[in-house]
């Protein structure tokens, strides 16, 4: 028999390590690293055990799936994004920054389905139920159907599961639910492990869609370890900044659908309203022709959005120049700029550049230089973009327009929002590109007579 061999192992994340340590080089807890004993060689042995009833293997031919279906949660926005609605049995982890309403959009999930006879039991461990109440009738989501509980501790919540026995459950959130089985705190990488791997059992063996509220860190990943978005069979990002009212979800994974799909929100008074055709969402009002600014169609996901750019070109007297950006890329800027001046002949070089969309969105795809590009130019010139224009094509750095992905998606967008003039890729270079844009418009100077006129 193989000699035992001396081991050191994280109580809190299972990390090993040959030697002792004060730290867990994998959590970075201290004080969790202790000695165990562990047989290595081939003495280990399994040894088999019967398989019989519902888990012998058969062929997939002879699987019914017919109780996987998905079943809608009316939310249509929601349902784009899971691939059709909620699979009875999974588990699919919502994360998202503070604030951003992870709360009000599950709680209008919960409300929809109990609306539609399904027992939801909404398990808040943030929160107490009176301060879940106040946001149920501020948002509309009173229902009979809807059971509320404030509980920290998983024994006790799977007690509430035995005795309410619903058809969906809601944990909000798994960082702050703690097992007694775990010596950790809660939100630790052990907790948050040992809490997901027990309500994903019960979701399995009861046939039980779970749904979890997940923090995430400074730089924007889900909290605790990864092995959480391993074990969930979708997990979802809820984005949007907390100055605009517009919401994005948007899968990371997804084991029942696509990930290429986004979700539009809104968030209102009244709660979270999704948001059908935000086309017109990041496109300025204005009627009267203004220089500076170019519409691109980006894609989010499958959708294609129509973005208005906007720039502004002033003289400075300062040695170095601003570039300011807002919504875009700042490099992906600065490397326009320079292609304009050495390609197109644009003196940009003394000039102070500032950039933004409209709408708070942010372009990060190539596919926004040719428009970022046009709106420059036209801001240097302070010749006017005629309305029914769009542009959307990637710039090299030799000065040569590249196509990109979805064009027959984008151009089909552009066409059904009224924008009759695309520039893309057909333009060979962004001096043609520049010159037919600028064409299109008209001249500063019979802009100023029109507003006269009027």
């Amino acid at each position: 028999m193989a000699k035992p061999v001396s081991n050191f192992r994280c109580t809190e994340c299972g990390w090993t390590t040959l030697k002792w340590a004060g730290r867990c080089g994998e959590c970075q807890q201290w004080g969790t690293v202790v000695e165990t004993a562990e047989k290595t060689g081939i003495s280990r042995s399994v040894a088999p055990s019967v398989v019989s009833g519902t888990g012998v293997a058969r062929p997939i031919t002879h699987v019914d799936t017919t109780a996987v279906a998905h079943w809608p949660t009316g939310i249509n926005e929601f349902d784009r994004v899971l691939g059709g609605g909620i699979v009875p049995g999974s588990v699919i982890l919502l994360s998202g920054e503070p604030g951003v309403g992870k709360s009000t959009l599950l709680l209008e999930v919960a409300s929809k389905a109990a609306v539609a006879k399904s027992r939801v039991l909404y398990v808040s461990a943030e929160e107490s139920v009176a301060q879940v109440r106040l946001r149920a009738e501020r948002t509309g989501a009173l229902q009979p159907e809807l059971f509320i509980a404030a509980e920290t501790d998983l024994a006790t919540i799977l007690g509430q599961i035995d005795a309410v026995k619903p058809d969906l459950v809601i944990i909000d959130s798994v960082q702050t639910v703690s097992s007694s089985l775990n010596d950790g705190q809660a939100g630790q990488p052990g907790q948050v492990r040992e809490v997901a791997s027990t309500l994903i059992r019960l979701a399995k063996d009861r046939n039980l869609p779970v749904l979890l509220v997940g923090h995430v860190t400074k730089d924007g990943t889900i909290a605790g370890p990864r092995l959480l978005e391993h074990l969930v069979d979708v997990v979802c990002q809820f984005e949007g900044d907390r100055h605009t009212a517009l919401r994005f979800v948007r899968a990371l994974k997804n084991r029942f659908g696509s990930t290429d799909e986004v979700g539009c929100f809104e968030m209102t008074g009244d709660g979270i309203s999704e948001v059908a055709d935000p086309s017109g969402l990041f496109l300025s009002r204005g009627t009267a022709a203004v220089s500076g600014t170019c519409v691109t169609v980006a894609m989010e996901g499958r959708r294609a959005l129509p973005v208005e750019v906007q720039a502004l070109v002033i003289d400075t007297a300062m040695p170095n120049p601003r570039r300011v950006t807002n919504g875009v890329d700042g490099s992906r800027v600065a490397m326009l700029l320079a292609v304009l001046e050495k390609r197109a002949g644009y003196p940009l070089s003394k000039k102070d550049v500032y950039v933004s969309t409209v709408g708070g969105v942010r372009l990060v795809e190539p596919a926004a230089d040719l428009a970022i590009a046009i709106a420059v130019a036209s801001a240097l010139k302070d010749e006017p973009i005629a309305h029914n224009v769009v542009a959307f094509g990637e710039i090299s750095l030799a000065g040569e327009i590249r196509p990109v992905s979805a064009a027959k998606q984008r151009a089909a967008e552009a066409a059904r929002m009224g924008f009759s003039t695309r520039i893309d890729a057909s333009s060979s270079t962004v001096q043609t590109a520049v010159n037919r844009a600028l064409g299109t418009g008209i001249s500063r100077r019979d802009a100023e007579l029109d507003d006269a006129f009027r």
